[in-house]
């Protein structure tokens, strides 16, 4: 007998990972992933600080900042403090906040190990933009070995708020599903 699909969602959904660069956007991203986990699963919100490396060359080329343990405790606070704002305090007992000093595509790909789905946001650049600085979403889309949810900026902010339910019927009057993308 094959498993129901509430079943085969819940264990989908049962440890979520939120890539967050504090933005507007991966804040709505995660509203939806606390929608997907549901009350039964966990969200893991995760922040790369990325070490920054000097342009010298010689032996200072080796030469790398990373963030002091202080700071990466005060990004975490930060993250937990918006979560409490933006979640509520009950939904907010089943996100854990991390912060790693890391290139974020790394990080990324490393925390997935721990995770059931990935989702995240996509400002979708092209042209110029994406040659020069590619695009972290892309870069774990083609990496990771876990389904990921890519969402667009215009997406995400249709689909947060609180009104969205894994079983596709929102709170507010009238909502309706909306499809990703």
């Amino acid at each position: 007998m094959s498993p129901t699909i509430p079943t085969m969602a819940t264990r989908l959904f049962a440890r979520v990972l939120v890539p967050h660069d504090f933005s507007d956007h991966a804040t709505r991203a995660l509203e939806v992933a606390v929608g997907l986990a549901g009350a039964t699963g966990t969200v893991t919100v995760l922040h790369a600080t990325p070490p920054v490396y000097t342009s010298m060359g010689g032996p200072a080329a080796d030469l790398a900042w990373t963030p002091p343990p202080e700071m990466v405790t005060d990004l975490r606070r930060q993250l937990e403090k918006l979560a409490a704002d933006v979640l509520g305090p009950e939904r907010a007992a089943q996100v854990r906040c991390k912060v790693v000093p890391a290139d974020p595509v790394t990080a990324i790909l490393s925390a997935a190990k721990r995770a059931d789905a990935i989702v995240m946001t996509t400002l979708g650049r092209t042209g110029l933009g994406h040659l020069l600085m590619g695009s972290v979403a892309e870069k774990v889309v083609r990496h990771v070995t876990i389904p990921v949810l890519t969402l667009h900026p215009a997406a995400a902010k249709r689909l947060a708020g609180g009104g969205w339910t894994r079983a596709g019927r929102g709170k507010a009057k009238g909502r309706r599903r909306v499809s990703a993308r």
